[in-house]
């Protein structure tokens, strides 16, 4: 909503600028015209800019207290094979076959300094992925492995960009959630 809110208040002010601009070109005062649209055009990029951070950030959930992010269920179906129910808060499920001893969730965690945080931005995540695993090396290297994607490439990859270009956003950190592989047990 704060993210909304910049974005209409640069919009609008970068148009007023705009027009300012138009009509101080109008009354032959050109550098007051030209300091005025130049301003314009950075505000209307300023919220270009805040809207695109929005429609990245589209994919990720608020993390503002601790909750479940999802609930698995495991059903054997075979040695070392499970069907595992992955049930959302939003009451969406998805069922997927793993194959192993033990299974994880990676996330992809999107957090703020404190100054964004007291702005009104909260940590978010987004699942990435299920996978399951062997206990021991050798099967871990020959075994069939399953890994699957629980979200799709997202066209704007904020958690990418603020790794790549850190510096130059340093009010963010992206980062893995951290997780630890979990045994795979019939009704579990």
């Amino acid at each position: 909503m704060i993210l909304t809110a910049l974005i209409a208040f640069f919009s609008l002010i970068g148009l007023l600028f705009l027009v300012r601009g138009v009509r101080q070109f109008r009354r032959r005062r050109l550098i007051a015209g030209a300091f005025s649209c130049a301003s314009g055009l950075v505000l209307v990029l300023a919220a270009a800019c805040a809207g695109l951070i929005g429609f990245g950030l589209q994919g990720y959930q608020r993390l503002t207290y601790e909750r479940p992010v999802a609930e698995l269920q495991f059903t054997q179906t075979g040695e070392r094979q499970f069907n595992a129910v992955l049930k959302y808060p939003s009451g969406k499920s998805e069922e997927f076959a793993l194959q192993g001893d033990e299974w994880q969730i990676d996330a992809r965690v999107l957090s703020w300094n404190a100054f964004v945080n007291v702005v009104g931005f909260d940590a978010a995540y987004r699942l990435e992925r299920l996978s399951g695993r062997y206990s021991k090396i050798e099967d871990e290297r020959s075994a069939v492995r399953t890994v699957y994607a629980l979200n799709p490439p997202a066209q704007i990859d904020l958690w990418e960009i603020a790794r790549r270009y850190r510096e130059w956003a340093p009010w963010v950190d992206a980062f893995y959630g951290s997780a630890t592989y979990v045994p795979m047990v019939d009704g579990a």
